[in-house]
Order: C-alpha cells, then sequence, then structure tokens
C-alpha cells in the first residue's frame, strides 16, 4: 500500500490513512445518499477536522470528527 494519496503518488490502491481531499469526497459521495464536493471537505477542514502533517486525510479520523460534529448540532 502506498504511504500517500496526496498528488504525485504511485498508483495503486488508496490508503485510508492517507488520503487526498479528492479522494475523501469521491469516497464519501460514493458511499452517501448525496455529493460530498471538495469544497465541503475543505470547509471542514477550516472547522476543525483532522488531517495529517502533510495535509492528506485519515478517513477513520474525518469520519468519527463528522459523528461528533452531527451530535454536536443536535
Amino acid at each position: 500500500m502506498s504511504d500517500s494519496n496526496a498528488p504525485g503518488r504511485s498508483e495503486g490502491p488508496l490508503n485510508p490513512q492517507a488520503l487526498a481531499i479528492e479522494d475523501v469526497a469521491r469516497i464519501l459521495t460514493a458511499a452517501g445518499w448525496k455529493p460530498v464536493t471538495v469544497a465541503m471537505v475543505r470547509d471542514d477542514i477550516d472547522d476543525g477536522a483532522p488531517v495529517n502533517a502533510d495535509g492528506t486525510i485519515n478517513l477513520v479520523r474525518y469520519a468519527a470528527w463528522l459523528v461528533r460534529e452531527m451530535a454536536r448540532a443536535d
């Protein structure tokens, strides 16, 4: 598995611990019932969503953050 899915990464399987923002948006759109855009993910990052030091996103940590944010809104 590649160490990162950031721009310039080698081809191969996606690493859920280091996804590019574009990959996160694509995965969440495919898994959900409404589209998730790159802008939406960037807005979440601006609102405090966790990112790795290299700017990639750990999908599990991001999903946990989203759940916390949804619970907070209730």
